[in-house]
């Protein structure tokens, strides 16, 4: 699932303030220890900002809200407005792209094989776990990384 949200971007003396209203997200581009962020590092903040909240609310199983329209967001009214000159974009986000990338957890699963079959697997060296893998991907048809 993609996703695309307005953005505004206020750029100040230091950093770049960044908010999503429909998200409710409040963040920056500038690291500790590194001169003022660019745009560039803004639009990758929001990114992550917009990629962790809604795959979160997916985990809960809470809904998604929709993005405003781009016309319907007032600057004026956002959380750094009259702090330094204000910019508003939409950032995207591939939520399953992004899941792929940041979720790297393992799971456990049983799975229940014939005997005789486990007997072949461990005779050859064949590591079951991998094979498993491999197929739900082949047969799910993504890849395995971003």
């Amino acid at each position: 699932m993609k996703v695309a949200y307005p953005v505004i971007f206020t750029d100040v003396d230091t950093n770049i303030l960044i908010e999503v209203p429909d998200l409710e997200i409040l963040t920056e581009a500038n690291e500790e220890g590194k001169p003022k962020g660019t745009l560039a590092d803004a639009i990758m903040m929001a990114r992550d900002a917009i990629g962790i909240a809604c795959i979160e609310k997916e985990d809960k199983g809470d809904e998604i809200k929709e993005p405003s329209l781009l016309e319907n967001i007032d600057i004026t009214q956002s959380t750094f407005a009259g702090e330094g000159k204000n910019i508003i974009s939409i950032v995207d986000v591939d939520l399953v792209e992004y899941r792929r990338k940041i979720d790297t957890k393992v799971v456990r699963k049983n799975v229940s094989l014939p005997s005789w079959l486990n007997y072949e697997a461990d005779k050859a060296g064949i590591n079951v776990s991998r094979v498993l893998q491999e197929a739900l991907i082949s047969v799910l048809g993504v890849s395995r990384r971003v």
